[in-house]
Order: structure tokens, then C-alpha cells, then sequence
């Protein structure tokens, strides 16, 4: 009987040890508040994103997986990028079918030479036997009929 006693006390002795050292005796706090985790925007402000930027993203973490809010940010940030370079491409893709556009109309040769005074429909001129040299296709083991 005495050795029941012995372990009851020893129990609760134990427990109430356990107890304080968690809630910390009612002075303060033994555990401290873990500051959430907050988005920090790691997309670029001052350039566009690029693939580097996307792959190093990296969303904190909540109990039921990410937060909503910070997620609508990134995606919503990533969106108007996205939009912002399908307007530059359009513009782009816009100016360089007007400028096709009066190439094809006014019958500019686009492969006439500076000072060269050719028309239209005529043919480019062979090249001679310098232009190889010159444009460096012909070297010291090649002939200028290989280098064509």
C-alpha cells in the first residue's frame, strides 16, 4: 500500500511540474507568439518578370495550405504583366504588317544595296569575283566557286 501512495504522489508531482513549466507559473509566457508568415513580393517593380523570377516565388504557408490573399496578389501581379506584353506584341505585330503593308504597295525592294539603282522586278546581279573576299565566305582553302 505505501508503494501505491508513493507512485500516486510522484503522479501528481509530475503533472503539476509538467503543468507550470508549460503555462510558466502565470508570470509570462514560456512559448512566444509565432509571428505569421507574411507575402513579400519578390516579383520585380522595376522590370518585367521573367521566367527566374516566377521560378523563385515562393508562397508562405497556412493551416490549410496558402493564403488566399497572397495568392490573388501574385496571380493577379503575373496577369497584368502577361496583359501588359500582349499589348507591346499586338503594337508591335501591328506596326510591322503597316510597314509590309507599304513595302508591298509602293514596290520597295528591300534587298537593294545602298547607291544601288535597280527596279523592281529585276533580278540581284551575280556576285562577283570580289564579293567573296569582301564578305569573307571565301578563305585561303577555298576557292571563290566553293565559297558561293
Amino acid at each position: 500500500m505505501r508503494v501505491f501512495w508513493f507512485l500516486l504522489l510522484t503522479m501528481v508531482v509530475v503533472v503539476t511540474a509538467v503543468t507550470l513549466a508549460v503555462v510558466g507559473g502565470g508570470g509570462s509566457a514560456v512559448l512566444q507568439d509565432v509571428t505569421p508568415e507574411r507575402f513579400t513580393d519578390p516579383l520585380p517593380a522595376t522590370r518585367p518578370v521573367g521566367r527566374a523570377d516566377v521560378e523563385a516565388l515562393r508562397l508562405p504557408m497556412a493551416a490549410r495550405g496558402y493564403r488566399m490573399a497572397d495568392v490573388d496578389e501574385a496571380l493577379s501581379r503575373l496577369g497584368a504583366e502577361l496583359a501588359e506584353r500582349d499589348a507591346r506584341i499586338a503594337e508591335l505585330e501591328s506596326a510591322l504588317a503597316g510597314a509590309q503593308a507599304s513595302v508591298v504597295s509602293t514596290g520597295t525592294d528591300l534587298f537593294k544595296q545602298p547607291g544601288e539603282d535597280r527596279q523592281p522586278g529585276e533580278d540581284r546581279p551575280a556576285a562577283g569575283p570580289g564579293d567573296a573576299q569582301r564578305n569573307g565566305t571565301a578563305g585561303p582553302d577555298r576557292t571563290e566557286g566553293e565559297a558561293r
